[in-house]
């Protein structure tokens, strides 16, 4: 189940990262918002561990 308080958290961490407004967070399908959470966590491992400079991460 897909709860209010999940969709939150999702959209809080979205604008933290990348400072879209809340209304283009919302409007995204699940799908999209959950691959573009899953691709921040991604550049942050690889910028935790050191594996990439900054020019690296992509």
């Amino acid at each position: 189940m897909y709860t209010a308080d999940r969709l939150w958290e999702e959209a809080v961490y979205l604008a933290y990262h990348l400072h879209w407004p809340l209304r283009e967070i919302l409007d995204l399908e699940h799908p999209v918002r959950a691959r573009v959470i899953e691709e921040i966590g991604r550049i942050h491992g690889r910028l935790d561990s050191g594996a990439a400079g900054p020019a690296q991460i992509f």
